[in-house]
């Protein structure tokens, strides 16, 4: 039976309340006049992709347990969504299963209250090891990998590096030699998408590979509030090579006002050479651009040194069961499959894969994009990439975005940005109530 999406809770995000919540009385599943068939309930965000493979996984699940039917649930991107997510849980009215963030944002909904632990299912045992960390909180394990890992770094045109006989950087020196180059050549060189914030804070997230090589100490001292972004030689760099780049001028000139579907639009098309951002970008230029998909490669934003030249790497997200779920053996049924090789299969059918699986005996098909080939020696070997912050300290704050568009702007400097950046992380390491922030 083919899975359903049902778009009313995206149709609430400009004002959920409680009472609303409460009346629409949609929570957990049910059972149909079909005999024994019951229905199950699956909340994802609204992307395409996340759908499109949702949607696949649930007709595919469906197809190998004929008595359970899955409707897929949408709900906002971003605060919206997150503010749903919290809804829906507080007001015990979260669907049967939902997939919601892994790292430091998983401890902002409250696992031991909220979520159904999973460790000793046996089909955790189906899960990479460097994954179950990212959805453990205090001693229990809370969910499976929804997605594949993915990396932090530039996707770039070959065809116009190719044109201009330019080779991969391995240097931050060699990276903004080559974009003055593509600059002289009437190409915007390093592609910004400020009017989607989000994406503007590659340039500090994705070099922490190259923060914790120099400091390999830097998350446990920043988590105990022993290290700052704005005083730690090496975690400013992010800060100062955003600034850098954009006081050389070398952005596009509408960077403020570029959306990231614009962005993949110059990038895919020569217009823009390099777009530092998350790798999970390629599945949706697979579905925009699939012809020219094999045009763009990956490299990580680049360090000082050549030859510690590493990629920072994100866990995908988790699908989780809510302790108010109606029905958790059908959910636990669905969980078990999105962790196994048919669930991995059925993603991959529906959208593609943007790098690696973090379950076991999932294979990455022949035909994957160069960009994803480009990223997997450094997934293959730990000792070439390092998760990103988020996933080894709980210390995140929510204005980064902001403030990286200022520094990009040139509104602030790096250091003002960084130092902003260390205030506001505070509220949140407060509200943890972590050792050393009190």
């Amino acid at each position: 039976m083919a899975a359903s999406s049902k778009q009313r809770w995206a149709a609430l995000a400009g004002g959920v309340t409680v009472l609303a919540l409460a009346l629409t009385g949609c929570s957990g599943g049910s059972n149909t006049a079909n005999g024994d068939e019951k229905t199950i309930t699956w909340l994802v965000d609204n992307a395409e992709n996340t759908v499109a493979a949702a949607e696949k996984v649930a007709e595919e699940f469906t197809a190998a347990n004929p008595g359970i039917k899955v409707e897929v649930e949408t709900r906002p991107q971003g605060g919206d969504g997150d503010n749903i997510v919290k809804t829906r849980l507080s007001t015990g009215d979260m669907a049967d299963v939902f997939n919601y963030n892994t790292g430091s944002l998983l401890q902002q909904i409250n696992p031991e209250q909220n979520l159904q632990p999973i460790t000793n299912e046996p089909y955790l045992s189906n899960i990479t090891e460097s994954f179950k960390p990212v959805v453990t909180s205090g001693s229990e394990v809370y969910g499976v990998p929804f997605s594949t890992g993915m990396a932090g770094a530039v996707l770039y045109n070959k065809k116009v590096y190719e044109k201009l006989g330019l080779s991969v950087p391995k240097t931050w020196d060699e990276f903004m030699d080559n974009s003055r180059k593509i600059k002289n050549a009437g190409i915007a060189p390093i592609i910004q998408s400020y009017q989607t914030t989000w994406t503007s804070q590659l340039f500090v997230l994705g070099d922490f590979a190259n923060v914790v090589t120099e400091d390999p100490n830097f998350p446990a001292d920043y988590t105990a509030n022993k290290a700052k972004f704005a005083t730690n030689a090496a975690a400013v760099k992010g800060f100062e090579h955003l600034e850098e780049a954009g006081k050389a001028g070398l952005f596009n000139e509408d960077f403020a006002s570029t959306t990231y579907q614009q962005a993949q639009d110059m990038l895919i098309n020569g217009e823009g050479a390099q777009y530092p951002i998350l790798s999970f970008a390629l599945n949706n230029i697979k579905v925009t651009y699939p012809d020219k998909l094999n045009d763009l490669g990956l490299f990580p934003l680049p360090g000082d040194d050549a030859s510690k030249n590493k990629l920072t790497v994100w866990m995908p997200g988790g699908t989780y069961i809510p302790k108010s779920s109606k029905n958790m053996e059908e959910a636990k049924k669905l969980q078990a499959f999105i962790a196994s090789k048919a669930g991995c299969d059925a993603q991959t059918a529906a959208v593609g894969a943007a790098g690696p699986y973090l379950v076991k005996d999932c294979e990455l098909p022949s035909d994957v994009p160069d960009a994803v080939k480009d990223m997997l020696p450094y997934f293959e070997d730990e000792a070439k990439n390092s998760p990103a912050l988020e996933f080894l300290s709980p210390v995140k704050g929510p204005a980064l975005e902001q403030i990286t568009v200022e520094v990009g702007s040139g509104i602030r400097s790096a250091k003002d940005g960084a130092a902003l950046y260390d205030e506001d992380v505070k509220k949140q390491a407060k509200q943890l109530n972590l050792p050393g922030w009190n």
